[in-house]
């Protein structure tokens, strides 16, 4: 068997990426290729449904932050569902919706959301946790973004010492929310200087090619402190509103796609949304890390 290529944490250190890989053009990287070979991977065809239970669409950081693992284990022995999770880049999750392909969504693009909201495809959006993106990089931090004025600033100084950097390129939330930095900044959103590489894959995996390459990087709170140790690289951004990241749950319409299992999805949005849930979200973290990896926001009805 094939060694893995992302490590989570507490696994053993090894070379997770040939060092100096850069993945631009890669076919695997993108595109609908990467969403069928990803598909497959995780026992998911396009068009396949869970027989019984609930499919959740979601962004990689709740499942590579270990939240999921977490939190999914109670729904599943109270309720009797199964949860059938596809952890993919936002932008995907979405597409998924869209398309009548999962049952809920766990996305962080407000804007996004917004409008798929405005298609009909989903019923609301409920944003219920929130973190906060870091912009990280080596210790030594060669382009100074620690005495960075803001975060457009910080994307100046690392594009005029054409600094090596590590995009998600995936349209991810986080994708989206780097691109919309890049504009801030001035910079073209494909970054444009030497130093800048894109992985096309979630999140784990792009921090270990940044920590690889020593490398900066932009990533949720979350994810990033989970593999903290694993890439070595450290926190250099200042907070500011710019960075805030806000996660929300969007039911997919049973109007729209007769086949999604409604009930069960509606079911998983209110345990999302309990008191119980959200107090297992508050203490999430803590104990590793000495502070919580995503702080619950306040409670809203489910539409």
């Amino acid at each position: 068997m094939a060694t893995p290529r992302i490590y989570h944490p507490g696994a053993p250190r090894r070379s997770a990426v040939k060092t100096g890989a850069d993945f631009r053009g890669s076919p695997l990287a993108t595109g609908p290729l990467a969403c069928l070979l990803l598909a497959v991977t995780l026992g998911f065809a396009p068009g396949a449904r869970a027989e019984e239970g609930v499919l959740l669409a979601t962004t990689t950081s709740v499942r590579d932050s270990g939240l999921l693992d977490t939190l999914l284990p109670g729904f599943e022995a109270r309720s009797g569902w199964r949860v059938q999770v596809v952890a993919v880049g936002t932008g995907t999750a979405l597409r998924m919706g869209a398309e009548g392909n999962a049952d809920l969504l766990l996305t962080h693009a407000p804007a996004a959301e917004e409008e798929l909201v405005a298609s009909g495809a989903v019923v609301g959006r409920v944003p219920f946790m929130e973190n906060h993106f870091v912009l990280a990089g080596p210790a030594d931090d060669p382009a100074g973004v620690a005495e960075a004025s803001s975060p457009a600033d910080a994307y100046r100084r690392i594009a005029r010492s054409s600094a090596a950097y590590v995009s998600r390129a995936d349209d991810s939330g986080t994708h989206k929310r780097e691109k919309a930095l890049l504009r801030e900044a001035g910079l073209p959103e494909t970054g444009g200087w030497d130093g800048f590489v894109r992985t096309g894959g979630g999140m784990a995996l792009t921090l270990q090619v940044a920590g690889e390459r020593r490398a900066y990087v932009l990533s949720d709170v979350g994810t990033f402190l989970a593999f903290r140790d694993i890439t070595g690289l450290v926190a250099l951004s200042k907070p500011s509103p710019a960075y805030r990241n806000i996660y929300a749950l969007l039911r997919v319409s049973p109007e729209r796609f007769p086949r999604v299992h409604a009930e069960a999805a509606r079911a998983l949005e209110t345990f999302f949304l309990a008191s119980e849930t959200r107090e297992q979200i508050a203490r999430f973290g803590q104990d590793r890390f000495g502070r919580a990896l995503f702080v619950p926001l306040a409670a809203e009805s489910v539409p």
